[in-house]
């Protein structure tokens, strides 16, 4: 499927797209916080556009393992001024939240896309929201929020079940009236998983790029990552110094024939996926 298809507006470059990360939040496990200044979160995503982001994701409430939720209110507060703004500048914005009204705001400021991290289930209005408004939705997968969510990291086999839950997602949707070619799905690495699970989950991307949906993988500094790297007295590696391994990940999952990889730091994992597309054209 092309991103011509998919987001209207962006060019169909035919390899891996890269979405840039803004979290607009001051407890992100990435970041720190270093974007939660709005004036700040603007210029860093014009920033990752002209690194070679095509498309910016901006979020305002933190996701990490442990995170208690926001206001609404609060959320628009911080998003909603950064997307319109990006919107206005042209850049291809993504929302990334798990809130109809937001979805809903941030789609009237120019918003291209929904990137809800619960897949429909942490707000039953996200839907018919998302049906209605006909803009393309990435449908993550999801056991429960942040504060509990590594409770229900339980599998008897990881690949089936997280595409089977995936699937029940992608019924409910089209059930809505939503356009399955707007429908993009992501395997939610490091949400309601152990280290072991996401591998494996990397490793048999085949099985998830099987379903005939374009995939999002969202790797970068995730906390499988920090462990695998760990230094030799077992100290994980920091967040921000496992980029490098990040680009493995975008390497393989481009290559595959992932639609999308969701970075932090954009230049590198551009170049990596322009690398990819000459193997893939090559092929």
């Amino acid at each position: 499927m092309t991103a011509t298809r998919l987001v209207p507006g962006l060019p169909a470059p035919g390899r891996c797209l890269v979405m840039g990360v803004v979290n607009v939040t001051p407890d992100s496990f990435s970041d720190g916080g270093s974007y939660f200044d709005p004036e700040k979160a603007i210029a860093h995503g014009l920033e990752l556009v002209a690194e070679g982001a095509d498309l910016v994701d901006v979020g305002g409430e933190s996701t990490r393992p442990g995170a208690q939720r926001v206001s609404s209110d609060e959320e628009l507060r911080r998003v909603i001024p950064v997307i319109r703004a990006l919107t206005g500048a042209g850049v291809a914005v993504s929302v990334d939240t798990m809130r109809a009204e937001v979805a809903e705001a941030a789609i009237a400021v120019g918003a291209g896309l929904v990137n809800d991290v619960s897949g429909g289930l942490a707000d039953a209005a996200m839907t018919p929201l998302v049906a209605e408004a006909g803009v393309p939705y990435v449908v993550m997968h999801w056991r429960g929020h942040s504060h509990d969510m590594q409770t229900r990291a339980v599998y008897t086999d990881v690949v089936r079940e997280v595409t089977a839950e995936l699937g029940r997602r992608v019924d409910a949707l089209i059930a809505a009236g939503a356009d399955p070619a707007k429908i993009v799905l992501d395997p939610g690495l490091g949400f309601a998983k152990k280290d072991e699970h996401n591998w494996t989950l990397l490793a048999r991307l085949d099985r998830l790029l099987g379903l005939g949906f374009p995939v999002l993988i969202g790797a970068s500094r995730k906390g499988s990552l920090t462990r695998l790297l760990s230094g030799t007295d077992g100290t994980p590696r920091a967040f921000t110094d496992c980029d490098d391994a990040t680009l493995a990940i975008t390497a393989l999952a481009a290559v595959q024939g992932a639609w999308c990889v969701r970075v932090h730091d954009v230049r590198p994992n551009a170049d990596a996926v322009r690398v990819a597309g000459a193997i893939r054209d090559h092929a």
